[in-house]
């Protein structure tokens, strides 16, 4: 819908100081993700993550024939991408790596790049001729009077979501902003579009274009409600010791590492789902053995409580006595 395109146009401009992006709507922001892929890379291209990555964009490269995927490491004090390690290898592979991604404010990790971080990042992709892509879903989902913030170049592509923005969860809508000076970049993106969904549902772009007529207040002020949820987790993972929970400036996710000897979290993934009645994702998936994500969005209040007591009950049981049966 051209109507919708504007919008997000003068959106991006005033909320996210990118003024010079063009738009292309799609069906969810992880479609944006499989359109640039196939737009970007060839099979057989190197591309880089960091880890913990967020797992649909790992399966993404994978499924899409781009299987020499760099995994970096993350800062072990904050999770930062660690940006030393980019500069370093982006020098040293060849070819050099076509794509380089990050998750602002991250999933699975929930945290926040800094700004000052994030344009260093930028500037070694342009110097190396690597494409940088920003998953900026969770813009709005920030804490602790931290302020969410883009970075533009003809190097650059954001992706954007309506599910978590603006509370708009299966009416898949989301949207790329790419650099308007970069020569073919939207033909070719139309290319891939019109061969997957050809465009989002017209009654999802309606909803949108409505979303952002109201504009994000209504969620903003949702997500004011989530912090009292992050303080009730993150207290339900206070048997773990407090340096072992990282994250959680952003997004609806927290990061904790379970202790040492349980390195198989798929096995304690099982245990407190069955024992304990509660579910969290294993950080193998997020190529993180030994690690933990859990999310303290999408429950009331009350919900939260019941289940982080069910979390903390578990996690107590598993630091003193193991995996009882």
């Amino acid at each position: 819908m051209p109507e919708l395109r504007e919008a997000l146009v003068k959106k991006l401009q005033e909320e996210n100081k990118l003024c010079k992006s063009s738009v292309m709507v799609t069906a969810g922001a992880n479609q944006a993700f499989v359109n640039l892929v196939l737009t970007l890379c060839d099979a057989g291209d190197s591309v880089v993550m960091f880890a913990p990555y967020y797992f649909n964009a790992y399966m993404s490269f994978q499924m899409t024939g781009v299987t020499n995927i760099l995994v970096g490491p993350g800062q072990p004090d904050t999770l930062y991408p660690d940006a030393d390690w980019l500069e370093k290898t982006l020098s040293e592979t060849k070819p050099t790596p076509k794509l380089v991604t990050v998750v602002n404010p991250g999933n699975p990790s929930g945290t926040y790049i800094p700004e000052p971080l994030l344009k260093r990042i930028s500037d070694i992709c342009r110097e190396a001729g690597s494409w940088l892509v920003v998953d900026n879903t969770y813009e709005y989902f920030m804490y602790d009077d931290l302020k969410h913030s883009c970075v533009e170049g003809n190097h650059i592509v954001n992706i954007f979501s309506f599910s978590k923005a603006y509370g708009m969860m299966g009416w898949r809508v989301g949207y790329i902003a790419y650099p308007s000076e970069a020569e073919d970049f939207g033909t070719q993106l139309l290319k891939v579009q019109d061969n997957i969904p050809i465009c989002a549902s017209i009654l999802s772009q309606h909803l949108a274009l409505y979303s952002l007529e109201m504009g994000p207040e209504w969620v903003v002020e949702r997500v004011k409600g989530l912090v009292k949820n992050r303080e009730i987790v993150l207290e339900a993972l206070s048997p773990l010791g407090e340096e072992s929970v990282k994250g959680g400036e952003g997004a609806i996710y927290l990061w904790a590492k379970l202790p040492d000897k349980y390195v198989n979290d798929f096995e304690i993934v099982r245990w407190l789902a069955h024992r304990h009645g509660v579910v969290v994702i294993p950080g193998s998936a997020c190529g993180c053995p030994g690690n933990l994500r859990i999310s303290f969005g999408g429950l009331l209040e009350d919900d939260c409580k019941a289940a982080a007591e069910r979390l903390r009950r578990g996690l107590e049981e598993l630091v003193k006595d193991g995996m009882v049966k």
